[in-house]
C-alpha cells in the first residue's frame, strides 16, 4: 500500500491530524493498534483550546451533543478549607470551561468525520513493528494485523503519534530525555450519589493527595503515591487503601467496600520526558511520542491536539503536493517545543514544590485562595485552559466528502 501520510496512533494527536489532512485532500492512513477505542481512558478532559479547534472544524455542535460535563472552576480541598485554584470563566474566548467527555466518544467523533473523505483510511488492529528506511530516510512503516500477518505501507511522511511507549520512536532509535517525577497514580472508581460534591477537585490531607473526577454515576479517583510505591501499597492490603479513601473523602465511606482487591485498581507510572529531536527525514513525532507529560494541569491531550494542528498548518500545504521537506518538520518541532518546554517546566515546579514535599510528609502551606493571587490565577487559567501557544486551524478544506 502507498499513501501520502501514514500516522501511527489513533489517539487525539493522530486522529485530529488525520482529519485535518484528509479534509485538505491529502491521502492519509491512520493506524490504530487496538480493535476499538473502548478502553478505560483517564485523561478525558477537553480544554478550551481544543474546544476552539473543534469549533474551527465545524464540529463544536456535534461534540456538545455527546454526553459531557462542563467544569468552570478548579479547587483544592484541604482538611481546613476549599481553596479555589482557577476560575476558567475569566478566560477570553467563547469556551470558558473544561468538558469531561469519554475519550472513546471524542475519538469516534473525529474519525467518523474523517471517514467522510475518500482519501482517508483507518486501519484497526495495526501494530507498528518497524519503519521502512531507505537511503537515510523513512519511507513508511511495517505493521502486524490481528492475525500476525505483516504489512507494509510506504508514505511520503510517517508520523509517530503512538503515545509515550511509542513503537515508532523505538524503531527510529530516538531516546527521550527523562526529567523524572516524584509520584505514580493509582486509578479506581467508586459509585457516586446525588448528594455527593458536584465538581472535580484535588484533595490534600497530611501526606496524601487524591484527585476526584465526577463521571456522573461514579467517581474516577486518582490516588497519588510516591514514585515506585505501588508494591508497598499493595503489601499493606486493600483495607489500608479503603481506610485512606474513607478518611480523605468521608462521603465515600459507605462505598469503599466496593474495592474488593487490587484487581479493582490500576497504576499509572508517571513519566515526564521530551525528545531532543522530534524528526528525521520522512519522519515526525508528535504528542506523547515526542513529549510525555505529567498529569499536572491535565493538559496532555490538549498539547497533543495542538501539535496536530501545527503539523497540519506547517506541513499540510507541502503534503498536498506530495512533499514533506525536513525543513518543515523542523519548523513543527521549533514551534511546538516552546510550549512543551514551558509547560513541562511548570509541571516540574508543581511536582517539586507541592507534590513531592506533600508525599514526603513535609509541611506544605498554601494560601487560602490561590485564585486571588493574580500571577497564580492567570498562570493556572492559562495553563489549564489555553496553554502557552494555542494553535488555530489554518489549512483550508479542499476535499469533497463522500
Amino acid at each position: 500500500m502507498r499513501t501520502t501520510c501514514v500516522i501511527a496512533g489513533g489517539g487525539p494527536a493522530g486522529a485530529v491530524l488525520a482529519l485535518l489532512l484528509a479534509r485538505a485532500g491529502v491521502d492519509v492512513t491512520l493506524l490504530e493498534k487496538h480493535g476499538d477505542f473502548l478502553r478505560d481512558f483517564r485523561g478525558d478532559t477537553i480544554h478550551p483550546s481544543t474546544l476552539q479547534v473543534l469549533d474551527e472544524l465545524g464540529l463544536a455542535e456535534r461534540f456538545h451533543r455527546l454526553p459531557h460535563r462542563k467544569v468552570h472552576s478548579l479547587a483544592l480541598r484541604t482538611d481546613d478549607a476549599v481553596v479555589p485554584v482557577a476560575d476558567l470563566r475569566r478566560l477570553p474566548g467563547r469556551y470558558r470551561y473544561i468538558a469531561f467527555v469519554p475519550q472513546w466518544d471524542f475519538l469516534t467523533l473525529i474519525t467518523t468525520e474523517a471517514s467522510r473523505y475518500p482519501n482517508f483510511r483507518l486501519v484497526m488492529n495495526a501494530h507498528v513493528t518497524d519503519l521502512v528506511k531507505e537511503a537515510g530516510a523513512v519511507h513508511g512503516v511495517r505493521y502486524h494485523d490481528e492475525s500476525g500477518r505483516e504489512h507494509e505501507i510506504r508514505a511520503t511522511l510517517t508520523v509517530g503519534a503512538d503515545g509515550r511507549g511509542s513503537d515508532v520512536r523505538r524503531a527510529a532509535g530516538l531516546v527521550p530525555k527523562e526529567f523524572g517525577a516524584p509520584m505514580d497514580v493509582v486509578w479506581f472508581r467508586l459509585p457516586r450519589q446525588d448528594d455527593d460534591p458536584d465538581q472535580p477537585f484535588l484533595r490534600a490531607s497530611g501526606n496524601h493527595l487524591m484527585v476526584a473526577i465526577n463521571r456522573g454515576d461514579y467517581w474516577q479517583l486518582a490516588y497519588v503515591i510516591p514514585k515506585g510505591g505501588y508494591d508497598a501499597l499493595e503489601a499493606g492490603g486493600i483495607g489500608t487503601l479503603r481506610s485512606t479513601v474513607a478518611g480523605m473523602l468521608p462521603f465515600l465511606a459507605d462505598e469503599v467496600g466496593r474495592l474488593a482487591d487490587f484487581g479493582d485498581v490500576s497504576v499509572l507510572r508517571v513519566v515526564l520526558n521530551r525528545l531532543r529531536r522530534w524528526h528525521l527525514p520522512g519522519l515526525l513525532l508528535i504528542g506523547d511520542a515526542a513529549h510525555a507529560m505529567s498529569p499536572v494541569f491535565g493538559v496532555g491531550i490538549n498539547l497533543a491536539v495542538q501539535d496536530a494542528v501545527a503539523t497540519a498548518n506547517i506541513v499540510g500545504p507541502a503534503l498536498q503536493s506530495g512533499r514533506a521537506p525536513e525543513s518543515l518538520l523542523a519548523r513543527v518541532e521549533r514551534r511546538r517545543k516552546i510550549p512543551t518546554v514551558i509547560t513541562q517546566t511548570a509541571q516540574r515546579f508543581v511536582q517539586d514544590r507541592l507534590i513531592g514535599p506533600t508525599l514526603d510528609a513535609k509541611d506544605v502551606t498554601l494560601p487560602r485562595d490561590l485564585s486571588r493571587l493574580p500571577v497564580v490565577s492567570r498562570l493556572a487559567r492559562r495553563f489549564v485552559g489555553l496553554g502557552v501557544l494555542p494553535e488555530h486551524v489554518r489549512l483550508a478544506p479542499t476535499a469533497v466528502q463522500k
